[in-house]
């Protein structure tokens, strides 16, 4: 792994500092297999001069060395303004190491604002699939359009990728993901399309074939390969329902941060990321990103800093016993307790009094909305939350609609996923619910991931959601202009079909220094 930094380095620095280096590839001294680049290329994180560059060397990519010799391989990157690469614009030599699975990152600097650029890595003779990537624009600039398609939740075994196949169609300025890029479960033949290519990891082995599995997906490949990608995190990236230093289990901490730990370095691995590396368990991922002064994201991690779980029977967590997920309400859920920690609670709210952008999208991971359920095998209890999302840290939500308030940000929207739905609504003050809404939401339901629950539609209208469907997969695709917004739920026909079909499910209109859901448009005839 290397991450690049200023002016592209030359081909005679490197030999100049790494001679030794260029002869593992180059002289053939340590001969490499065929097949270095399987697992494609992508970038990320675009700045209005740079953007990250990612591949990893990996010819046999469902062994946990990726079938590479232990070694560091020199890897050369290009980048040009036409798709020939007859116009070079930036071109350097990275190293790939072993340490970090032979990954590259690279963040190349000085290019042009507002642009579109190719590129590509070369490596032992073999030369990667080309990627299309761009810019931001400049600070302060005007913006006609912002074009961002985002999902989430992408479970190998329970369908097919046709939703990138139509995403890559949609040709978005940048790919939102919101978390679940892969499922940490075992293999589970029940209703599997296709099957998990290892056991459940719990080291940076078993998490790097894991990785590998879902990168073999050519329709994933390709959406990395045409748009920079923008990423959060959720929980199966890890383990599913973890909270801070507990899984789902309440396991020994100490035990838990040795998967966290591996789990984050295999995740940094396969993301063309600008965040640091890991350092062991914990690694920062949030951040913002400007596009000009038409929008600010606000990305957030709501997994690695979260408070205890609330409405839990005592001595859960001492005798290390599986933690409630369905909550009836308690004196504790009110109860302050953070979903961020302090410090990114402290960068949020400065985020939200800093920014100038028109539209202000906070990209988070799950439903914000309250949202009661009915448990089917235990009707009898009523109403009941989730312990796991904003349902169970209502406190922590509302600060956050609070400061939209305070701060005066403009045209707040929320963006989630993880609750394998579409979902839309206003949000509205939580101080004086009845008045016109503060922001609106919108939940991009699931890649393939299946949420079978009849309560979720019944539940809908009581839970504030305008829009609400659990049996379609799909994303959400999302325009921006200075005049106003757009959102489309994009839902496949069968997920299980990596030829299906996709239509419009419903449309939102949004209007600018009027916030909340100005129009919904159902969509029935296409």
């Amino acid at each position: 792994m290397v991450t690049t930094t200023g002016p592209a380095l030359t081909r005679r620095a490197m030999i100049g500092g790494s001679a030794a280096l260029l002869s593992v590839g180059a002289r053939g001294a340590v001969p490499l297999p065929a097949g270095l680049f399987s697992l494609g290329v992508a970038s990320g994180d675009p700045l209005p001069d740079s953007v990250i560059l990612w591949t990893r060397l990996a010819p046999v990519p469902l062994d946990a060395a990726g079938g590479m010799p232990p070694v560091a391989v020199p890897v050369r990157w290009q980048v040009a303004s036409d798709e020939g690469f007859t116009r070079i614009v930036r071109e350097g030599e990275a190293r790939a190491e072993p340490r970090w699975g032979h990954a590259v990152h690279v963040d190349v600097r000085g290019l042009r604002p507002a642009s579109r650029y190719f590129y590509r890595f070369l490596a032992a003779g073999e030369t990667s699939a080309t990627g299309r990537t761009r810019t931001a624009p400049a600070a302060g600039a005007a913006v006609e359009r912002l074009r961002i398609a985002y999902g989430s939740c992408q479970k190998y075994e329970s369908g097919f990728y046709a939703a990138y196949r139509h995403l890559v169609a949609d040709d978005p300025d940048i790919v939102l993901f919101l978390g679940d890029y892969i499922y940490e479960g075992a293999p589970t033949a029940k209703d599997a399309v296709r099957l998990h290519q290892n056991p459940e990891p719990v080291d940076l082995a078993g998490y790097r074939v894991r990785y590998a599995t879902y990168k073999s997906d050519p329709l994933l490949r390709a959406a990395h390969q045409a748009a920079p990608w923008v990423l959060t995190w959720d929980d199966h990236e890890v383990a599913n329902d973890y909270a801070d230093a507990l899984d789902q289990n309440n396991t020994d901490p100490a035990v838990f941060l040795r998967r966290r730990a591996a789990a984050y370095q295999a995740w940094y691995e396969h993301q063309p990321v600008r965040a640091a590396p890991p350092l062991g368990p914990a690694m920062r991922i949030y951040h913002l990103l400007d596009w000009g002064r038409l929008a600010q994201f606000q990305i957030v991690d709501d997994r690695q800093y979260r408070g205890p779980r609330a409405c839990q029977p005592a001595g859960l967590v001492a005798a290390h016993q599986r933690y409630r997920t369905l909550i009836q309400p308690c004196p504790d859920l009110s109860a302050p307790r953070t979903m961020l920690g302090a410090a990114q609670e402290r960068w949020l709210s400065q985020a939200l009094g800093d920014s100038r952008a028109q539209w202000n999208l906070l990209a988070q991971q799950t439903l914000m909305h309250q949202q009661g359920r009915i448990d089917a095998e235990h009707p009898e209890r009523g109403v009941q939350y989730s312990a796991d999302n904003w349902s169970g840290y209502p406190a922590a939500r509302d600060a956050i609609y609070r400061r939209w308030l305070a701060a005066r940000t403009s045209n707040p929207i929320a963006l989630g996923g993880d609750i394998h739905a579409f979902a839309a609504a206003d949000i509205h003050d939580p101080d004086r619910p009845d008045a016109a809404p503060i922001a609106a939401e919108f939940v991009g339901g699931s890649i393939t991931s299946l949420f079978h629950d009849a309560s979720f539609k019944q539940q809908a209208a009581a839970n504030g959601l305008v829009f609400a469907e659990n049996e379609v997969r799909g994303y959400g695709l999302v325009d921006l202009t200075p005049q106003g917004g757009r959102i489309a739920f994009r839902g496949l026909r069968d997920a299980r079909d990596p030829q299906s079909g996709i239509r419009d499910l419903v449309r939102f209109t949004l209007e600018p220094d009027r916030p909340g859901i100005r129009d919904q448009q159902s969509v029935t005839d296409l």
